[in-house]
């Protein structure tokens, strides 16, 4: 049976979609057009990146203010958050009702 498969050929074992011995899939005009696309795309993006628009002198520390500011940003955020200070001295203002010692 299986000298007989392998001398025609036609017999695929198993699910024919899955596996090592799978059923090749034909290949379709749609299938080409998808992989051109996406080499044409691959290639732009190969384009785009090959060339800089920032040289590296410029591109050294050009986020640094923008850095900081968004930094700032961030710590005020995380202080607005807390309570106003609060003095002892404050507190304890009603014990100064009279001094007779001064």
């Amino acid at each position: 049976m299986f000298l007989t498969a392998l001398l025609r050929g036609s017999r695929i074992p198993g699910k024919q979609w899955i596996g090592k011995h799978r059923r090749p899939r034909k290949v379709t005009w749609g299938m080409k057009q998808g992989l051109i696309r996406r080499l044409e795309i691959e290639a732009e993006n190969e384009y785009w990146l090959s060339a800089p628009y920032l040289t590296a002198e410029q591109e050294l520390n050009h986020a640094a203010a923008r850095r900081r500011a968004d930094f700032e940003a961030i710590k005020q955020a995380r202080t607005a958050r807390f309570p106003p200070h609060r003095l002892v001295a404050d507190q304890l203002h009603h014990l100064l009702v009279s001094k007779k010692w001064a």
